[in-house]
Order: C-alpha cells, then sequence, then structure tokens
C-alpha cells in the first residue's frame, strides 16, 4: 500500500511536470539526477568532495545547456564531469577501481538527465514522446511483477536477481508493448506496427537497466540504494529501467531525425 500510495502523488506530478515542459521538467530532471548522482556515490563509498563535486558541475552545465538547445556541449560537460570525478576519486586516495567507480556514477546520473530532458525539448512531440516512453516502462515493470507473481516458473538470472523470472520478463515484454501502442493509438499515430517494435526494444532495454542496477546493488551488498521514495526504496531503485530506455528512445529519435526532432524521430515512420 504504501509503494502505490507514493505511486499514486508522484505519477502525477511527473506528468504535469513534463506537460509543462522547459525549464521546470529540466529542473525535475536534474533533481532526480542528482539523487541518483548520491545514492551512486553512497554505495561506491565515493561521497567526498573531490569526487561529488565534479559531478554536481557537470549536471548543473548539461541543465544550462540543454535549456538553451546545446545537446552535444550537454554531453560533453557530463564527459568532462566524469573524467574530473574519477581524478578526484584518485585525489582523495580512493583506489583506481573506486574512480571508475566515481566516474561511471557521473555517467549514469548524466544518463538519468540527458534522455528525458533532450527527448521533450522537442516542441511538438515531446510531451508525447515522454509519454510514450513512461508508459512503456511502467507497464513493463507492473506486468512484469504480476506476471512474474501469478506464473512464477525459472529464474531469468538468479545469480544477480533472487526473484525475477522468465514468466515475469515476458509478461514485461508485453505489457511494454501494449502500453506504448496504447499510446500512439491516443495520439493517432501511425505505423503502430513500427511503433510497437520500438516499444518492444525499449520494454527489453528497461529490464536489462533493472538487472543492471540489481548487479550494482549486489556487487556493493545493498537491497535498495536509499528510501528517499516510501515503499520503493531509491531514486535509482525506482528509474533505473527508465533511464536505459530513455537513453535509447533519444538515440533511436537522434538517428532518424538528428538534433532538431528526437521525438519526431522516435514516434513518426
Amino acid at each position: 500500500m504504501l509503494r502505490v500510495a507514493s505511486s499514486a502523488v508522484l505519477v502525477p506530478v511527473v506528468l504535469v511536470v513534463a506537460w509543462l515542459g522547459g525549464w521546470a521538467f529540466l529542473i525535475l530532471c536534474l533533481l532526480a539526477a542528482l539523487g541518483i548522482l548520491w545514492e551512486w556515490s553512497r554505495l561506491a563509498g565515493n561521497v567526498e568532495a573531490l569526487v561529488m563535486a565534479p559531478g554536481i558541475v557537470a549536471l548543473a552545465a548539461a541543465l544550462a545547456f540543454s535549456g538553451f538547445g546545446h545537446a552535444g556541449a550537454a554531453a560533453a560537460s557530463l564527459a568532462i564531469g566524469a573524467v574530473a570525478a574519477g581524478i578526484g576519486a584518485s585525489l582523495s586516495g580512493s583506489a583506481l577501481v573506486r574512480g571508475i567507480w566515481a566516474a561511471g556514477g557521473v555517467i549514469y546520473a548524466g544518463a538519468a538527465f540527458l534522455g528525458p530532458a533532450l527527448l521533450r525539448r522537442d516542441a511538438g512531440l515531446g510531451f508525447v514522446a515522454f509519454v510514450f516512453l513512461a508508459f512503456t516502462v511502467w507497464a513493463t515493470d507492473t506486468c512484469a511483477f504480476a506476471v512474474g507473481r501469478a506464473i512464477g516458473g525459472p529464474l531469468l538470472w538468479p545469480q544477480v536477481s533472487p526473484n525475477k523470472t522468465w514468466s515475469g520478463a515476458l509478461g514485461g515484454l508485453a505489457g511494454g508493448v501494449a502500453g506504448g501502442t496504447l499510446v500512439a493509438y491516443a495520439e493517432g499515430l501511425g505505423r503502430l506496427a513500427v511503433v510497437g517494435v520500438i516499444a518492444l526494444v525499449l520494454s527489453a532495454l528497461a529490464q536489462a537497466g533493472d538487472l543492471l542496477e540489481s548487479a550494482i546493488k549486489r556487487h556493493f551488498g545493498a537491497k535498495d540504494t536509499s528510501q528517499l521514495i516510501p515503499g520503493h526504496g531509491g531514486l535509482m531503485d525506482r528509474l533505473d529501467g527508465f533511464l536505459v530506455a530513455a537513453v535509447a528512445a533519444l538515440m533511436i529519435g537522434l538517428l532518424h531525425q538528428g538534433t532538431a526532432a528526437p521525438a519526431h524521430g522516435l514516434l513518426i515512420w
């Protein structure tokens, strides 16, 4: 019930801010990315100022560049921040492997920012693309949980996640395709078969992102990344699949239509 209550509060807030778009949505994405950077740094034991500061500055720069339409500069600032965080971890006396984890945290948090932020900036279909992405991932998570609990069966990857099953994964794929296609149909988009295939790819990648985050937590012996969201754990726990799917959706849009209209490139075929 706590999990449901948290979702009932957060989902409408996110959708309203996404509908508003502009700087309001960019700031929301920045806050989520900063929270993810903090959680990652706690897991890896890299909370020193020399490690956190480059990531915070890089995310703030990415916000500014994204707001003024400079996607390349936003990505470059995150890459520089990742290198600086890795160097900072080394200067603070951390081992090389912790420096790599520090750099990875900036990249991971940066992905959480850039994916939805740049996709939503498309003036024509930015909001529709965000809703398509969100419903694909949400339906994937919900159906994977429901089908996995109802059917059970062989585990998907027991060394990483002791609860995820093949039946749940397949149910999640079906739910993701249904959720994304329903949004596309409601918006009157054409070529639903192509959009359904894209939803299938994003659903699979969302589940891969979930497994990646589970592997990271298992590596550090953690159950949740934090307790920021009642009933859900941390932001990484809640956005693990979404941020991977968001980056993939952005890349599809960029490859198809370029930086000016990534949402069109994602949805219009």
